[in-house]
């Protein structure tokens, strides 16, 4: 499922416009993406956790030269599920 069919499942589910359910996903991702860039954690009680991980620096390889190379320390956003989204997949 991708942005455009997530937002017409949306509309069909609640009584708001196209407009009004794009505003608010564009807002919720604002949000998050805001949370977590500020060092923050979106918990959704139920659906899952937002939070960013950290990565180490650390040695790699290119695989066409072999060649070693260095990967800078990094910061990536993962989610977390819930204990209610796991059941409503595993059902």
């Amino acid at each position: 499922m991708n942005k455009t069919e997530l937002v017409a499942e949306m509309v069909n589910q609640t009584n708001l416009t196209r407009k009004d359910v794009e505003a608010v996903l564009s807002s919720f991702v604002d949000v998050v993406t805001k949370e977590l860039k500020d060092g923050g954690k979106v918990q959704l009680i139920g659906f899952g956790t937002f939070e960013v991980s950290e990565r180490a620096a650390r040695t790699g390889r290119n695989p066409a030269t072999k060649e070693t190379i260095e990967i800078p320390a990094s910061k990536a956003p993962k989610f977390k599920a819930g204990k209610a989204l796991k059941d409503a997949v595993n059902e």
